[in-house]
């Protein structure tokens, strides 16, 4: 086995959970050299990522929620990096490290220390890197106007009470895609683009979704007849249910145009387009995963 030397990019929120506190002593207990380094303000994120680099680590910890997980994942790649990532889940969500079966306990999810990275794909959004799932549509209204208060008391629940409350601004999108030997236009009320399978607080829309195979998973919901039960139906369990009206396929890359604006979201990074191209980078990122992980292609 290589050094046993680790760095944890840890989110400010949760420097005193006593949680993380145990489970990183216990790795330094199994002999684990583990550096902590909390953040502060925007860019903190990168920057230790990059003071992690320059000290020699191989190996990188991102701890926090889907946004945090997703920051550190983009510094490693932007940094022209091979060195390794775990991901420590903390957030109210975990959409990614769920599907991935990624341990939510701290010190199980600091055990994937011990076992060999994979290379898996990013998401490319116009030069934004994600690493679970691109939203758009009411779906991603949901989760940016949910309130991180709200997610403290209901935990993943508060997606779903959030989108009840703002049924009354329910609206579609235009919107066309083109992909290899894919086309479509059309209303649209939500969009998955998934590298993971679940957004907003495990609704499910990309279920398929694999992290190693190069591709990106597409779901368009198109705008139905009877809007408020389509909606109550992918609040309630995501795509499961709307399989055949949906629009789905697996694509290397796709254009995204959306003449009156789209807002999106990577994870918790809002992005608005008109027109945007969304691409897999296929094994852009070493990351330690467990060997039975559902994101995972079959050996």
């Amino acid at each position: 086995m290589g050094e046993r030397k680790a760095w944890l990019v840890l989110h400010g929120k949760q420097a005193a959970n006593d949680e993380v506190r145990a489970a990183v002593q216990a790795r330094r207990d199994a002999g684990w050299d583990l550096a902590v380094r909390v953040t502060w303000e925007s860019g903190d994120a990168r920057r230790l990522v990059d003071e992690a680099l320059a000290a020699g680590y191989r190996t990188l910890i991102a701890g926090g929620g889907d946004g945090t997980l997703r920051e550190v994942a983009e510094a490693v790649v932007r940094a022209g990096s091979d060195a390794s990532l775990v991901l420590l889940p903390l957030g109210t969500a975990n959409d990614f490290a769920r599907a991935a079966a990624i341990p939510l306990e701290p010190g199980l999810a600091l055990g994937l220390l011990d076992v060999p990275p994979r290379a898996i794909d990013l998401g490319d959004a116009g030069g934004h890197l994600f690493l679970n799932m691109a939203t758009g549509g009411f779906g991603s209204k949901i989760t940016a106007n949910t309130s991180e208060d709200l997610k403290k008391v209901l935990g993943g629940a508060a997606y779903f009470l959030t989108g009840l409350t703002h049924f009354a601004e329910v609206h579609s999108a235009f919107g066309r895609f083109h992909g290899p030997d894919f086309d479509w236009e059309g209303e649209f009320l939500a969009l998955g683009i998934g590298n993971g399978r679940q957004a907003g607080g495990g609704h499910l829309l990309c279920p398929q979704a694999a992290v190693d195979d190069g591709l990106l998973d597409l779901c368009i919901i198109p705008a139905p007849q009877d809007v408020v039960g389509t909606l109550a139906t992918l609040l309630s369990g995501g795509i499961l249910g709307l399989e055949a009206v949906s629009i789905c396929a697996r694509l290397p890359w796709v254009e995204v145009e959306a003449p009156e604006g789209l807002d999106l979201n990577l994870d918790g990074e809002p992005l608005e387009s008109a027109r945007l191209r969304i691409a897999a980078r296929a094994r852009a990122l070493r990351l330690h995963l467990p060997e039975n992980s559902p994101l995972l292609l079959p050996a």
